[in-house]
């Protein structure tokens, strides 16, 4: 069975790819330039401040030279990820040494950040504006609430229609691509083996391919991508909870703010004079790596050596994402009741989703009460979601033809002894001259046949 892989990339590995050009772009914005610093690894992070106030070109023998000898393929790391921003440059001297020199506009930039520190573009309103903030905890609701209905959008429509919220349908198809696919307008869009795999993801992992997905479709709205990113970083830097003046933006990143407020990262809300808009905390995280697991959410799955499961959870999306492999039997209030099955598993593989994945899921989501125990998920669980996606892989279908009634023996001979040499043979029953080659060989055997009978 092919694998498609979906992998989600943190906004440095979207950055690092961008044009020379537009990272130049990039770097006159010193904000830019700090939430780039600060998503940098630790050892990239050291030689950033080290490097900060030279001047002069510095040999790699020389930055290497305070790493210890268990540190080296960090270190190489970190020199990779620096070039790869173009925060450093690299070059060779005359005894063809590697040297680098820091990008001269992201280091002025962060220089003056370091000395006088750094203003956002624009202030949060005041309180005394006499409008009512949402608190911390309803915005948090509002933030899982919108992303969990664009889930929906993906695994189950009618869900979806049941959702308070509504996403526009030309987001969702920017959204959507690589996830779900549809053969002609009269079928309902289907889930692709991507978009099985994307489901069982992380969050964040989940956030960040999304955002990669609609950065890299930028360019067909319209939008510059060195723009769409210069001003995710910036909100970044905005604070939770606090409200801002949507007049304070340009056209363009209203309507940027409209498409980020649909998955939750801000909310948006309408005075009798002014508009403002409000970052949740997935906005303002955006700039954090994918290694980091301090905003992860705290996990709800029980499962026990019996197969049986068992979610803590109230929630209608992970409900159906628990179907996806698994078998729910019944949904209380605020509990899922389920099984793992042969069955349930065999259409989860058939589906594109892998055993490893459904195992990680598992491991990722597991309730705190059973999240500390080694291991997480019962052994004898786990080996057989192994074992059973191994006893799938046993079979492998492939496309043939049948062929039988040959008018002689020295035919059907014939006929197996081409059939091996253009390598399309796969099976022969010589007492009943039956004869079973592969699809992509049946024009040469029938030509060949062709040529037996004249």
């Amino acid at each position: 069975m092919p694998q498609v892989k979906i992998v989600a990339k943190n906004f440095m590995d979207m950055v690092a790819s961008l044009p020379a050009m537009k990272l130049d772009k990039l770097y006159q914005n010193a904000f830019i330039c700090q939430a780039i610093l600060r998503s940098m690894p630790p050892l990239a992070k050291r030689y950033v401040l080290q490097l900060l106030f030279i001047d002069a070109p510095v040999t790699g023998k020389m930055l290497e030279e305070s790493v210890l000898a268990d540190g080296l393929s960090k270190h190489k790391v970190a020199i990779d990820r620096l070039v790869q921003l173009r925060v450093l440059t690299e070059a060779l001297d005359r005894k063809k040494e590697a040297t680098y020199r820091m990008n001269p506009t992201f280091q002025m930039n962060v220089q003056k950040l370091i000395v006088h520190g750094g203003v956002l573009p624009r202030e949060p309103m005041p309180s005394t504006a006499g409008f009512r903030l949402p608190s911390l905890e309803e915005l948090d609701a509002y933030a899982v609430q919108q992303w969990e209905c664009f889930l929906l959008h993906l695994i189950s429509s009618s869900e979806a229609e049941k959702a308070t919220t509504n996403i526009s349908s030309s987001m969702m198809k920017v959204f959507q691509r690589g996830l779900l696919s549809q053969k002609d307008d009269k079928e309902p869009p289907r889930l692709t083996e991507g978009g099985f795999q994307f489901l069982l993801m992380d969050t964040n992992a989940q956030l960040w391919y999304i955002i990669r997905e609609y950065i890299g479709n930028s360019e067909e709205r319209g939008l510059d991508s060195a723009d769409l990113v210069s001003f995710l970083l910036e909100l970044s830097f905005h604070a939770t909870g606090e409200a801002y003046n949507i007049n304070t933006l340009s056209d363009i990143q209203r309507a940027i703010i409209r498409d980020l407020a649909d998955l939750g990262l801000v909310k948006l809300q309408q005075g009798r004079k002014e508009s403002w808009f409000i970052p949740t905390k997935l906005a303002t995280n955006l700039s954090i790596s994918l290694s980091d697991t301090s905003s992860r959410k705290q996990g709800y799955v029980v499962v026990e050596t019996n197969f049986r499961m068992y979610a803590y959870s109230s929630s209608k999306l992970h409900c159906e994402i628990l179907r996806l492999f698994a078998r729910v039997e019944y949904q209380l209030p605020n509990l899922i009741v389920g099984a793992i099955t042969k069955e349930s598993l065999y259409k989860a593989f058939q589906n594109g989703i892998t055993a490893e994945q459904i195992i990680s899921f598992l491991q990722q989501n597991a309730h705190p009460r059973v999240a500390e125990r080694i291991p997480t998920v019962p052994e004898n669980v786990t080996d057989q979601i192994r074992l059973w996606e191994s006893d799938l892989n046993r079979v492998e279908c492939i496309p043939a033809h049948f062929f039988e009634e040959f008018p002689s023996r020295e035919v059907f001979e014939a006929a197996c002894d081409h059939a091996r040499e253009c390598g399309g043979f796969l099976w022969e029953n010589s007492k009943k001259m039956w004869l079973v080659v592969k699809a992509e060989s049946f024009a040469y055997m029938k030509e060949f046949l062709r040529g037996k009978k004249q």
